[in-house]
């Protein structure tokens, strides 16, 4: 890590900049999520040696390159033990995981299930662009069914999985999802997950221009994406469209579109049935109700889909730390391996 700008807070996005070559293919999606990053990190009066990047196997795992603060790259989808690790010694930094789907959810989903579910006090971006790029364009545990790529010449026969949908069955307690298209919308989902005591989970829809380009295109295309995005204010009703004439309601348990009509030189005035968003509900149903909102049936959600306080497995363990040493003395590691008595754990 490069010098601390003399230890002048806040720092400013350049600060963050590791200063060695970033090496993605041109028009890459990682350029803006990295940039991104460095801007939002710059904005918190938090001294840049508390940062540590943790990867594991991808593109976008050589973050922690190219950020100017601590970092690890590590194995193939074992970030999130590394992280782990990490947080149980250090509780004063600020970890950040970076992985891919086909890492976060191939090879390291185990990892990724675990570490939702203890809530540990930890940020991690899952940058989804649907397809193995590192390795040369296989098809991904995200890849559309019928993905045509050079590991399923004859189309993708596996059913895809929703990366939200494994976050909200491991009861994390915030998820979120943003794109690499909309660095503004990302600063403010990065600014709240770094604000957040446990576990952050943000899925980045990333374009791979090279393997998979525009995959995302239909939803999160300049012409298309007012009409097929969606964005999730709590406390507001679903409401979307180019005029903002159209929004969501609940038929029992099945979310649908409805659309209203404006008057000439009159305010829309929406139904007052559109039903309203609450990130901080603890039954999860809401929140994965809108995972199942996938275009081209429903317009797809963006923003913060759940937003909960629950005790972290960190504070948790600290806080038996804490009483064993009250209880019996903090102990002396050093005579207990010279001493000739034999080691009994309690």
């Amino acid at each position: 890590m490069n010098g601390d700008n003399k230890g002048v807070l806040p720092y400013t996005k350049e600060n963050f900049e590791s200063g060695r070559e970033v090496r993605w293919c041109p028009g890459c999606g990682n350029y803006s999520i990295l940039a991104t990053v460095q801007r939002t990190l710059a904005k918190f009066h938090r001294p840049r040696h508390q940062y540590v990047f943790v990867s594991g196997i991808g593109c976008s795992s050589r973050f922690p390159y190219y950020m100017n603060t601590y970092g690890f790259h590590t194995i193939h989808g074992r970030a999130p033990a590394v992280a782990t690790g990490l947080r149980c010694v250090n509780p004063a930094l600020s970890i950040w995981v970076v992985s891919g789907d086909g890492d976060g959810l191939s090879i390291g989903g185990n990892h990724l299930l675990h570490c939702l579910r203890r809530n540990l006090n930890i940020n991690i971006l899952l940058v989804n662009n649907q397809i193995y790029g590192l390795t040369k364009g296989q098809y991904s545990p995200t890849s559309r069914y019928g993905k045509v790529s050079q590991s399923s010449p004859e189309g993708s026969i596996e059913h895809p999985v929703n990366a939200l949908c494994v976050a909200i069955a491991s009861e994390a307690t915030f998820i979120a999802r943003t794109l690499d298209s909309d660095p503004r919308h990302m600063s403010i989902i990065l600014e709240r997950a770094e604000e957040h005591k446990g576990v952050s989970f943000v899925e980045i829809y990333q374009n791979c221009l090279i393997f998979n380009d525009k995959t995302f295109a239909p939803i999160t295309g300049r012409d298309t994406r007012e009409e097929r995005m969606i964005y999730l204010e709590d406390g507001k009703p679903l409401i979307f469209g180019k005029r903002r004439q159209k929004g969501i309601r609940l038929r029992g348990l099945k979310p649908e579109r409805v659309e209203w009509k404006q008057e000439e030189g009159k305010a829309a005035n929406p139904p007052k049935d559109l039903v309203i968003h609450h990130e901080k509900d603890p039954d999860p149903t809401w929140a994965y109700l809108l995972t199942q909102m996938v275009y081209p049936e429903m317009p797809t959600p963006f923003g913060i889909f759940r937003a909960l306080e629950k005790p972290t497995y960190d504070g948790g363990m600290e806080s038996q730390i804490g009483r064993a040493i009250k209880r019996d003395g903090r102990g002396d590691l050093k005579a207990l391996i010279a001493g000739t008595q034999p080691w009994r754990v309690k």
